[in-house]
């Protein structure tokens, strides 16, 4: 039998299932998993507890064996309720205002979630992305590899090796110092994103020609430029996610700045008109 007592989110999970239950009964395809003294507990339930718990659940407790748990979860929050009733337990102040506090949650995320999807919509995101390609600069790429040694000497080494025809990935792979780049390989990547003396060397290098060695903060390098482009605003569909996120947390933002202008609100924790933080990640 799952521990009802196993973690400090079991009560807020409790919390919300009884904030939901109170504001609706299951839906009528909900399917019925369990019954509990004729308490039902139906597959919507389980994933209202997967919401809350699924963070805390070891990662190898996947498919069958989660939902089992899960349910298992949920039986016991149902025999304790009950047990809490049955006792005639007295519901003090602290659980008074928690109940409160995770109806109100589960209410807020139903107005945000709902905020949201109306936002989000292919029209909407459309427009962000082509203002946003729109507002690009044209800014130039360079796809290198590169090989890095403590020293000058070491880095002429290996450009007389390089230059004797031996194979960069080759060499990279017995000399270089850099752990992070296969054969030297650094992908592509804009002038910002390298310090200034490794930049500014392979950008001025042509494709397929090597750099002379070049110092910087992590020692000596020899440079090889592959490609050269400019760079391309990524397609619709690869930053579509990314897109229906942000024009759901304006919305969302835009939201609350409203309510809260139409709201009298008086804060005792500070003078009256300094701006509240919205909560994080809305």
């Amino acid at each position: 039998m799952a521990n009802i007592f196993s973690s400090r989110s079991r009560g807020c999970a409790t919390a919300i299932l009884l904030a939901a239950a109170s504001l609706a009964a299951a839906p009528a395809f909900a399917k019925t998993l369990a019954k509990v003294d004729g308490l039902e507990i139906t597959d919507d339930d389980v994933k209202i507890a997967l919401e809350d718990i699924g963070p805390t659940l070891p990662q190898q407790l996947e498919g069958a064996q989660r939902d089992t748990y899960l349910l298992d979860y949920l039986i016991d929050m149902k025999l304790a309720a009950k047990k809490f009733t049955t006792d005639k337990m007295a519901a003090g102040p602290d659980i008074v205002r928690k109940t409160e506090y995770y109806k109100d949650k589960v209410l807020m995320e139903t107005v945000l979630g709902g905020v949201a999807k109306n936002a989000a919509t292919d029209a909407e995101m459309k427009k962000v992305y082509d203002e946003a390609a729109k507002a690009q600069k044209p800014e130039e790429e360079v796809h290198a590899r590169h090989i890095l040694v403590p020293t000058e000497d070491e880095a002429n080494a290996v450009l007389k090796r390089l230059k004797a025809g031996e194979d960069f990935a080759k060499v990279a792979g017995e000399v270089s110092k850099d752990p992070g780049s296969q054969g030297g390989d650094l992908g592509w990547f804009t002038r910002d994103r390298m310090v200034p003396e490794f930049a500014d060397a392979a950008f001025k290098l042509e494709k397929g020609k090597l750099s002379e060695p070049v110092k910087s903060q992590f020692g000596w390098h020899v440079i090889l430029v592959e490609e050269k482009r400019m760079k391309e605003f990524p397609p619709f569909e690869a930053v579509k996610d990314q897109i229906a996120s942000y024009v759901a947390q304006k919305a969302q933002t835009e939201m609350v700045v409203g309510l809260r202008k139409a709201a009298k609100i008086e804060r005792m924790d500070q003078p009256a008109d300094a701006p509240a933080p919205l909560a994080p990640g809305k």
